[in-house]
């Protein structure tokens, strides 16, 4: 009997195993789009159903002063009185079309590590407009109603809980979209890289690079090129890495893939101009098995060899695609109609192909938030985060349509969802524990 039970135990095993890998192999090509700096509210503001500031599941509170106190009104950044929004708007979310049009550029925000820490300060997420240099702009949304984004995440799926893997900014989210953790930077020359210097109540006393134990959570350059020229000194970029990627886990399975950056080719050449290429947004290139001159370099790609391999059907199984800076939607370099565009092209541009569209799926999402303030509390998993609140969106023909998935995701969902789809090992306890995106898809 005991026989009998555990043969059906191992045929039922089976059928399942079976019946999931099924599913997986229906998925041929992933597409992650990787967009830059923008919060859930500030681009989901109004939309019907979501979680959203206009029409919140939870009263948020406002923003305080140093005090403690609540701003009677938004005080403004000078960019932002520059750029002609007033001082005194009321203490809560504000258009910023009303100012600024959505084809300019908003100014930019501070968006670093502790920084982002203190401004959600416990989960109460009332310290946006205090630890800014641009104060009240961080409560501006957009209209995006009339946008792409907006229309594919009507038609297919919205996730209204994705955050940003890490506290603060470009660089370490892109660090933990590819390997889920952050790379540290032992016997740094402190004359040349700065650290953080911290009160006991984790309040920053001074800015840095480096955390006080030497992980590097701000802006840094990488090892080998391409980096920013004046950083010629060895000793101010961050060591080549060792840890394992993402890239190298598909490498090792055999699978197709490629990060496709804007830019790429003219940074290569030395002829690029530094603000259409961001450097630290590029983040295999600060790993040893992707340097110049090594085998792992050749899957770093300009981003029209993404473009022409969807048009003849050479895509791999993998694409990670980064837009250049003035199609990333970043504040102070690019504009929200800009970035749209880029991701139209590129969603539509895969549609065309109905061979590799009929078997895709495309998340679309953001780094981190940029300094915007979003009403919506992050999960404390770590020391590294989750991060604020983003924009997430998924596309493709097995995506649930007109559905908002409200379960809680962050970056390294998609490394979940990679591993889950490729059989892979978790690069870290984060991935492993993350939510797979695959519950917005009906296979």
């Amino acid at each position: 009997m005991i026989k009998k039970l555990l043969l059906i135990t191992a045929f039922l095993a089976a059928t399942i195993l079976n019946a999931q890998s099924h599913k997986r192999s229906k998925i041929e090509h992933i597409v992650v789009v990787y967009m830059e700096n923008r919060s859930f509210d500030n681009l989901f503001y109004g939309f019907k159903g979501a979680d959203n500031a206009k029409t919140p599941k939870k009263p948020y509170v406002k923003q305080i002063d140093e005090n403690g106190s609540e701003y009677k009104s938004l005080p403004m950044g000078e960019a932002a009185l520059a750029a002609g929004i007033p001082d005194g708007l009321p203490n809560q979310p504000f258009l910023i079309d009303g100012y600024i049009s959505q084809d300019a550029m908003m100014p930019d925000l501070v968006h670093r590590f502790y920084q982002n820490i203190e401004q959600i300060n416990d989960g109460k997420n009332d310290g946006f407009v205090r630890v800014s240099d641009a104060k009240g702009l961080s409560m501006g949304y957009h209209d995006a109603s009339r946008t792409a984004l907006w229309r594919y995440a009507k038609e297919y799926t919205l996730c209204d809980n994705f955050f940003a893997a890490a506290f603060g900014g470009s660089f370490l989210n892109h660090q933990w979209l590819i390997a889920a953790r952050t790379p540290k930077f032992t016997d740094a020359n402190l004359s040349k890289i700065s650290k953080y210097e911290l009160s006991a109540d984790g309040k920053v006393l001074r800015d840095g690079v480096l955390t006080p134990d030497d992980y590097a959570v701000n802006t840094i350059q990488p090892f080998s090129m391409p980096y920013k020229a004046k950083h010629e000194d060895n000793e101010t970029r961050l060591p080549a890495q060792t840890h394992d990627t993402i890239g190298d886990r598909l490498s090792n399975k055999g699978v197709s893939w490629a990060w496709y950056s804007g830019g790429y080719d003219e940074a290569m050449s030395g002829r690029g101009k530094e603000v259409n290429y961001q450097y630290h947004h590029n983040p295999f290139a600060y790993f040893k098995n992707y340097g110049v001159g090594t085998d792992g370099r050749a899957h770093l790609k300009d981003e029209k060899e993404f473009f022409a391999a969807i048009k003849n059907g050479s895509l791999p199984k993998v694409s990670f695609f980064k837009p250049a800076a003035a199609d990333n939607q970043h504040p102070g370099y690019a504009s929200l109609l800009a970035a749209d565009k880029k991701i139209e092209e590129i969603v539509e541009s895969i549609k065309k192909n109905k061979k590799i569209w009929k078997k895709s799926v495309i998340v679309i999402t953001y780094d981190e938030n940029g300094g915007l303030w979003d009403h919506v509390a992050p999960p404390l998993i770590d020391r590294w985060g989750v991060g604020t609140r983003i924009p997430a969106v998924v596309v493709s023909p097995f995506a649930k349509r007109s559905f908002i998935d409200h379960t809680v995701y962050d970056t390294t969902s998609i490394l979940r969802f990679l591993e889950w789809r490729f059989e892979l090992a978790p690069l870290s306890d984060r991935d492993k524990k993350a939510n797979n995106l695959a519950n917005t898809l009906k296979l």
